[in-house]
């Protein structure tokens, strides 16, 4: 017994328990139970295999003394450990060992250095949590739950907080919901990747389900899925407003729900896009409200450097009398033409000194800047899930 006691001393020449303490202040309760049981403050039985722990963290201590160096070792560049300590300046400070035993586990599920980037820019203080916790089973479960190891990897990359949600409690409760709806596991799978947020934020209640039903979207549509899910993790009072916004155009709550159902992503746009396209669409292109049922491009589509500067040229081409004209159902293919394409066809196809013309003005449209934009004390709309 007294042998330990003497191998610990040799690991560790401190005179007295103050000076272990202060060089070794927060490393490891291994190393402080250690000392107090060689000075006699603590403890009737030394364990052998405490040594050995004792040992491994003074050899992780001698390999890597900051986490800067940990990282470099784990295989992290020097722009990867830049961009880490950028997003999350905390972790220079942060204890060495604790961060090379996270990385440890993380090498174990196969997560890459520019994997870890990206997680730590999604959720900067995931390497703070307590990965190490029942670890192995909660990787067992999500192992089972995505049925591949790649799919588990690029999941947790989108949300790295899969690795601490409490499995029964948390995760399983949400795929059982969606499961009943008529959402399939693979279903499931693919919405969980697009909204990293589906399981925390989650949350249904009767008006949103008769909000589904009054979408009139099929269970065996393609676009159910992201009815559930978008209107799932979605507010109640952010679903009314946003209903509310396009009813003041003249349409009626149900062709705005069906309309939702045939474009669900309508629902991800802030209630500001929504609303100053829709104001563009009947002020400026002067069509009806009811133009957008047919067209839910028209709503979707960047206002600034797409919708105007794009029926400001129409408008400028049928001024100057030049072919083609940009006119009727030629303007909704126009609209929704990629930019090369879109100017190959109208403004490229013209002489030298009229395609220079067009080209001026197309950029200078292009310059117009909302009123008051820089002005704006809240940049945040209410956007999505909010």
């Amino acid at each position: 017994m007294m042998g330990k006691a003497q191998q610990f001393r040799i690991l560790f020449p401190f005179t007295n328990k103050f000076d272990l303490c202060n060089h070794c202040h927060g490393i490891t309760p291994y190393i402080k139970a250690a000392f107090d049981y060689s000075t006699g403050v603590s403890g009737t039985r030394f364990f052998s295999k405490l040594v050995e722990r004792v040992s491994e963290d003074v050899e992780g201590i001698a390999r890597a003394q900051t986490t800067e160096e940990v990282l470099r070792n784990w295989g992290c560049d020097d722009t990867q450990v830049t961009e880490i300590f950028q997003r999350h300046p905390s972790l220079r400070n942060a204890m060495a060992t604790k961060l090379e035993s996270k990385l440890k586990l993380l090498s174990k599920l196969g997560v890459t250095s520019s994997d870890l980037v990206k997680m730590i820019h999604s959720r900067p203080r995931i390497i703070n949590c307590r990965l190490n916790q029942n670890f192995d089973e909660r990787l067992d479960h999500l192992r089972s739950l995505f049925g591949s190891k790649e799919l588990l990897i690029r999941a947790i990359v989108r949300n790295p907080s899969l690795l601490v949600y409490k499995f029964r409690e948390e995760v399983e409760p949400v795929f059982e919901l969606y499961e009943k709806m008529g959402v399939s596991r693979h279903d499931l799978i693919s919405m969980l990747l697009l909204r990293p947020t589906l399981i925390p934020r989650t949350k249904m209640c009767k008006e949103k389900l008769e909000y589904i039903q009054r979408t009139g979207i099929n269970k065996e549509s393609k676009m159910f899925k992201y009815v559930v899910t978008i209107i799932g993790v979605s507010c109640v009072e952010t679903i009314r407003e946003k209903i509310a916004n396009i009813e003041k155009f003249g349409i009626s709550e149900d062709e705005v729900l069906q309309f939702f159902g045939r474009s669900p992503l309508l629902l991800t746009l802030s209630v500001d896009k929504v609303q100053r396209n829709m104001t563009f669409v009947v002020g400026m292109m002067k069509l009806p409200a009811s133009t957008v049922l047919r067209y839910p491009f028209l709503v979707c589509a960047n206002l600034e450097n797409t919708l105007k500067p794009r029926v400001l040229l129409a408008r400028q081409i049928q001024d100057m009398g030049l072919e083609p004209q940009i006119m009727g159902p030629a303007l909704f293919r126009a609209l929704r033409m990629t930019e090369k394409r879109f100017l190959n066809a109208f403004v490229g196809c013209h002489e030298k000194d009229v395609k220079e013309q067009l080209m001026s003005y197309y950029k200078a449209s292009k310059g117009i800047k909302r009123l008051a934009a820089a002005s704006k004390k809240h940049p945040y709309t209410v956007g999505f899930p909010f």
